[in-house]
């Protein structure tokens, strides 16, 4: 609204229906998901939808747009020399690096850059949170829990008796021994 994003309407999507990396089908399954079902009814549809790509990014859109019956202009912005790609014109809309549509354009693929790195990054940063006691069967979150609170670290764990690992974690002491075999062959 009043030229400033909307970020209550910003929205991340997990690929789900398309195995390997195929941007065109990734592309129209985002536009699929936001366009269709319960984020239709909840979301008013843009004036217009900017792609972050070159003519086949926008097609593989556009396709979608249509199959869904929407009436969206939708326009791509190839990143090499930030070329505007318009549908049915066989070429790009080049703007001088001083124009104020460019640096507009330019500003919203670079705020959805930022929250994509943004929304990555916490997701890698929640794997590295991880520990290899997650790798091991029969250590839940409870467990897991117990031993680091009692031990501090994965080498105090694995340097740690059988007995004080069944305590801790009220298994047996056969069944400690097994999960501290299992962790020292993965730290």
């Amino acid at each position: 609204a009043e030229g400033k994003p909307l970020k209550a309407h910003y929205r991340h999507f997990k690929i789900e229906t398309v195995q390997g990396i195929d941007d065109y089908l990734m592309m129209r399954e985002v536009i699929r998901r936001r366009y269709s079902g319960s984020l239709a009814t909840k979301l008013p549809l843009p004036d217009l939808i900017l792609v972050d790509g070159g003519r086949g990014q926008l097609n593989a859109a556009l396709e979608e747009i249509g199959a869904l019956a929407l009436k969206i202009p939708a326009l791509g912005l190839a990143k090499q020399f930030e070329h505007i790609i318009v549908p049915d014109r066989p070429t790009p809309i080049v703007l001088l690096p001083t124009s104020p549509v460019l640096h507009l354009v330019q500003h919203v693929r670079d705020e959805a850059h930022r929250f994509a790195i943004t929304h990555h990054r916490m997701l890698r940063g929640k794997g590295a949170l991880r520990s290899a006691l997650d790798a091991i069967r029969g250590i839940g979150p409870a467990r897991r829990t117990a031993l680091l609170k009692r031990f501090g670290t994965l080498s105090r764990i694995s340097q740690s008796s059988p007995t004080a690992i069944a305590k801790t974690t009220r298994m047996s002491v056969s069944q400690a021994a097994v999960l501290l075999d299992q962790l020292r062959r993965t730290t």
